[in-house]
């Protein structure tokens, strides 16, 4: 039996989100599903890709899309 060790990588989508328009792109699709979790999930992702802390709530919300250099919109 070959031993190369056992090593996990921790993986984190945030890592992936270094580009305002991958962060947008993934935000319209969390707000296209209409999921209030899936939303929330991407916007923690988005979080912590622009900060340490990424936990955002509400009254961030803006903040951090602000930071990120994103605009959220509603369409009917």
């Amino acid at each position: 039996m070959d031993d190369h060790g056992s090593q996990t990588l921790t993986f984190d989508a945030a890592d992936a989100l270094d580009t305002p328009e991958a962060q947008a792109e993934l935000l319209a699709d969390a707000l296209a599903s209409g999921d209030a979790k899936v939303v929330n999930a991407v916007l923690g992702m988005i979080a912590r890709a622009t900060g340490p802390d990424g936990n955002p709530t509400l009254s961030t919300l803006m903040a951090i899309v602000r930071s990120a250099g994103l605009k959220l919109s509603a369409a009917a």
